[in-house]
C-alpha cells in the first residue's frame, strides 16, 4: 500500500477530499495522464480494497489513505473506459462505473442560455434526469449554487457520505453537475453544500426535484418523467374556446387532501388515482366546467394548504406519483373539465431544506428584509431582479402546462408582489429608483410571465388573486396591463358576503353593496370568488354568515348564490360551499358529506347543478361576463323594498335574460318590471323552487309583457316576487 503523498495521489488532494473541501474534484478524480500512461484515481471510504477492471483485466489500485482513497497507474496509450470493483470489510462487494470517468452533459449552449436567462425550460436541465451517456445508464444531477464551495449528491446509493460524489461546477454559470451511472428511478437524494467559508449546510432537496418522499421526510426521489401518451387531445384542441373570456367558466375550488378521505383506512386522503373517479364524477355530475386545485406543489407543512411550498416542481406524494398526478388531470379532461392549479410565487418558506439561503447566500431571496421577508406569513420573498431566480419561476409556469397539461395558474398573493410596503408600516421597506411603493422587479416578472405562458400555450388562462385597485390587471401588456387572463374580483366578494349577512330588515340601508361593484365590473376580466379563504380563521362557512332562522339561512344562501351566478363574472366557489357546509372548512378532516341526506342541503347541491346549467345554456349569462354591452339595470334604486332587476345580454341581441332578486322574507304581488321587449317571458329558474328547499312560490311558467311602459322601458310584467329569492325569466323567441 502506497503512502498518502505518493505521485499517484497527493496528499493535499487526498485531505482535502476526505474532508469534503475540495472544489474541483475532476481534476483528481478518475483517469489522468501520467508517466508511461494513466493514473486512476477513487474515493470510496467503505472499501476496504478496490480494483482498475479495463477490458476484463484487472488492476489492484493502492490505497493511499486509510479511510478510503485510491489509485493505480494503467499502461494503456489511450483513456481508458474502465470500472471499478469495490470490496468491502464484510466481504462483500461490487462492481461500478466511475462517476469521475465521464465528461459532462451540460454543453456550452446549455451554460449560455442559462446565464443570460433566455433557456424557458431550465427544468429540462437542471434536477435530476435519468439519461443514457457516454454509453452508460444514470443519473444527471445539475444544481444553481454559485457561492458554494463544494456541492455532493447525497443518498442511499453512497450511504448519504458527502465525500463520494462530489459535483463539477461550471464556472460560467454557478452551476454543478454530474453524472453517476447504475442509479434509477425512486433513488432517494439531496445536495450536500459547503457554502464560500467552509462551513457545511443543512442537506438541501432538489428546487427542480419532480417527486419527493411523504412529508415529514424532505428526501427528493429521482423520477422518469417521460413524455406520455396522452389520452386529451380533444380537450387540448379546444383549450382556448373553453378558457376564453367569453365562455362559461365556473370553478370548484378544491383542496385534495380534505374533499373526501377514507374513514375506515385511517382517514387518510383520497389518492390522485381515487379522486381520478370520485373528484371527476362530482365535478362532471355538478356542471362545473373547472376545478382550482389549492397549491399541489410538495410542501413540509400540511396546514399551509400549499401555500408554503419547498418542492415547485414536484406534485405533492401524499396522494401519489407525479404519472398519478397526470392520470387525475387527464381523467379530468376527458370529463370536460378544465384544470387550474393554484401557483406561489410570490414568496417562499424558510425550512432548512429548502431555498432558503440556498448556497449559504440569499440566492433566491432578497438579502435585505425589507424587501425578503413576507411580515404575515414569515417567509422570504424571491429575488425578482435576479436573472436566474425569474428563470426559475418562468420554467415553472411552463412545467405545469407542459409536463402536466395544466389549463391554467391562479397566481396566489399578487398585491404582496406589486407593493414594496405591503403589510409594512413606515421605515420597514425600501422605496423604488423613483421614490414609489410599487415592486418594479416584481412587475416587470409578472408582465413577462404572463408574455411567456401565453406566447407558448395560447390556449391556456392565468389568474391573479390581486386585492387593490391596481389598474389593468388583465389587460395586455402592451397597453400597460400585466398581462392575466383574468383577475379575481375581492371587492365583489367583501360588499356582497357583508349585505347578505345582514338581517333583511337593514339591507335597504346597505342596498349599495350590491350596486356598487357595477361601477368597475368591466374594468378588469373578473372572477367571482368565494374561495378558502371566506371559510377560515374564525369566519365560519358562508351558510353559518347568513342571518334569521334556519329556513331564512338557506334561502339567503340560495339568494347568495343565484345572484352570484347572474351577476357578470366567471364563477368560483370553495368545495363544501355548494351544499351549504355548515361548519369552517378543516383541511386536517372531510367534508361533511353526510349533510346531503338533509334535504335544505341536498337542496342547495341540485340549485348549484342547475345554475351551472342555466349559466352553460344561456349565452345572455356568460358570453359578454366581461363586457359592459352584457349588462344593463332595469331598476337598481328600489332599496325600500330590497328588490334588484337587470338583463344579461348575449352576443346575438335575441339573446336576453331578465334577473329579479327580492332580498327580503316578505313576498311581493304586482310587482312590476320593465322590459325591453314583448312576448312572453318564461321564468326559466327560480331559487325558491320547492326542489331546492324553497317556499315554491313562482310565476306559473312565466308572465306575457304588457304594453305599459315602466322603468324606462316599453313593456312591463307584473310579477310575483318570491321571498329571500332571485328568478330568471327569458324572453320566448
Amino acid at each position: 500500500m502506497a503512502r498518502a503523498g505518493t505521485d499517484l495521489f497527493p496528499t493535499s488532494d487526498v485531505q482535502a477530499l476526505l474532508a469534503g473541501r475540495h472544489g474541483d474534484p475532476f481534476a483528481v478524480l478518475g483517469a489522468h495522464p501520467a508517466k508511461s500512461g494513466w493514473v486512476v484515481r477513487a474515493l470510496a471510504p467503505q472499501a476496504a480494497k478496490a480494483w482498475v477492471v479495463v477490458d476484463g483485466a484487472e488492476t489492484a489500485m493502492d490505497k493511499v489513505h486509510a479511510d478510503g482513497a485510491f489509485a493505480a497507474r494503467i499502461g494503456t496509450a489511450d483513456k481508458p473506459a474502465y470500472r471499478l470493483r469495490l470490496e468491502f470489510p464484510d466481504g462483500g462487494g461490487q462492481t461500478i462505473d466511475d462517476p469521475y470517468r465521464f465528461g459532462p452533459v451540460l454543453g456550452d449552449l446549455d451554460i449560455h442560455l442559462l446565464v443570460e436567462g433566455r433557456h424557458l425550460r431550465t427544468f429540462e436541465k437542471l434536477g435530476a434526469h435519468l439519461v443514457r451517456h457516454e454509453g452508460s445508464d444514470g443519473v444527471h444531477f445539475a444544481l444553481w449554487a454559485p457561492n458554494a464551495s463544494r456541492v455532493s449528491v447525497v443518498g442511499d446509493f453512497n450511504h448519504w457520505d458527502g465525500r463520494r460524489h462530489p459535483m463539477r461546477l461550471r464556472h460560467g454559470a454557478g452551476v454543478w453537475e454530474l453524472f453517476i451511472p447504475g442509479l434509477a428511478a425512486g433513488t432517494l437524494y439531496k445536495f450536500e453544500l459547503v457554502d464560500a467559508g467552509g462551513a457545511l449546510l443543512p442537506l438541501k432537496a432538489d428546487p427542480y426535484g419532480h417527486y419527493a418522499e411523504v412529508p415529514p421526510k424532505t428526501a427528493s426521489v429521482v423520477w422518469d418523467l417521460a413524455p406520455r401518451e396522452w389520452s386529451d387531445g380533444a380537450w387540448m384542441q379546444g383549450q382556448a374556446a373553453r378558457n376564453d373570456r367569453h365562455a362559461p367558466i365556473s370553478i370548484l375550488e378544491v383542496h385534495l387532501g380534505s374533499w373526501r378521505r377514507v374513514p375506515e383506512d385511517g382517514n387518510r386522503p383520497l389518492t390522485y388515482v381515487e379522486m381520478a373517479e370520485q373528484l371527476v364524477d362530482y365535478v362532471r355530475d355538478m356542471g362545473f366546467t373547472h376545478v382550482e386545485l389549492l397549491p399541489v406543489h410538495e410542501h413540509p407543512f400540511s396546514g399551509s394548504w400549499g401555500y408554503q411550498p419547498v418542492g415547485l416542481f414536484a406534485p405533492s406524494s401524499r396522494y401519489g406519483t407525479p404519472e398519478d398526478f397526470r392520470a387525475l388531470i387527464e381523467a379530468l379532461h376527458q370529463a370536460g373539465i378544465g384544470v387550474i392549479v393554484d401557483w406561489v410565487a410570490g414568496h417562499f418558506p424558510r425550512d432548512a431544506h429548502g431555498l432558503h439561503r440556498f448556497d449559504g447566500t440569499h440566492l433566491y431571496e432578497h438579502e435585505d428584509p425589507r424587501k425578503g421577508l413576507h411580515k404575515d406569513w414569515d417567509t422570504h420573498i424571491y429575488n425578482y431582479g435576479r436573472t436566474e431566480v425569474r428563470n426559475f419561476l418562468y420554467s415553472n409556469a411552463l412545467y405545469w402546462m407542459e409536463q402536466y397539461h395544466v389549463d391554467g395558474l391562479r397566481v396566489d398573493a399578487v398585491a404582496s408582489m406589486l407593493y414594496l410596503d405591503y403589510s409594512r408600516q413606515p421605515g420597514e421597506w425600501i422605496a423604488n429608483e423613483h421614490g414609489g411603493n410599487e415592486n418594479l422587479e416584481a412587475i416587470g416578472f409578472l408582465r413577462h410571465m404572463n408574455e411567456v405562458v401565453y406566447a407558448e400555450h395560447p390556449g391556456a388562462m392565468t389568474i391573479a388573486e390581486e386585492s387593490t385597485a391596481w389598474p389593468a390587471v388583465s389587460r395586455p401588456t402592451w397597453l400597460g396591463g400585466l398581462g392575466f387572463g383574468f383577475k379575481w374580483n375581492m371587492g365583489w366578494m367583501h360588499d356582497t358576503l357583508r349585505y347578505f349577512s345582514k338581517d333583511p330588515i337593514h339591507r335597504r340601508y346597505h342596498h349599495d353593496d350590491l350596486t356598487f361593484g357595477l361601477l368597475y365590473a368591466f374594468h378588469e376580466n373578473f372572477v367571482l370568488p368565494l374561495s378558502h379563504d371566506e371559510v377560515v380563521h374564525g369566519k365560519g362557512s358562508i351558510l353559518a354568515r347568513m342571518p334569521g332562522d334556519r329556513w331564512q339561512k338557506f334561502a339567503n344562501l340560495r339568494a347568495y348564490y343565484a345572484f352570484m351566478w347572474t351577476h357578470p363574472g366567471k364563477k368560483l366557489l370553495f368545495m363544501g360551499q355548494e351544499f351549504g357546509q355548515e361548519r369552517e372548512w378543516d383541511c386536517e378532516g372531510s367534508l361533511d358529506w353526510h349533510l346531503l341526506d338533509d334535504h335544505q342541503h341536498d337542496g342547495v347541491r341540485r340549485m348549484v347543478k342547475d345554475l351551472n346549467r342555466l349559466y352553460r345554456v344561456e349565452p345572455a349569462l356568460h358570453q359578454l361576463d366581461c363586457e359592459a354591452a352584457g349588462f344593463a339595470w332595469i331598476d337598481c334604486n328600489d332599496r325600500d323594498n330590497s328588490v334588484l332587476s337587470f338583463v344579461r345580454k348575449g352576443i346575438d341581441s335575441d339573446d336576453i335574460c331578465l334577473v329579479v332578486a327580492n332580498l327580503t322574507p316578505q313576498v311581493r304581488h304586482g310587482y312590476r318590471i320593465g322590459v325591453p321587449a314583448d312576448g312572453f317571458w318564461h321564468e326559466i329558474f327560480n331559487s325558491d323552487s320547492h326542489w331546492y328547499g324553497g317556499s315554491d312560490v313562482h310565476n306559473d311558467g312565466g308572465r306575457q309583457a304588457e304594453p305599459q311602459p315602466w322603468h324606462g322601458q316599453p313593456y312591463s310584467l307584473a310579477l310575483t316576487l318570491p321571498p329571500l329569492a332571485v328568478a330568471v325569466f327569458k324572453r320566448a323567441r
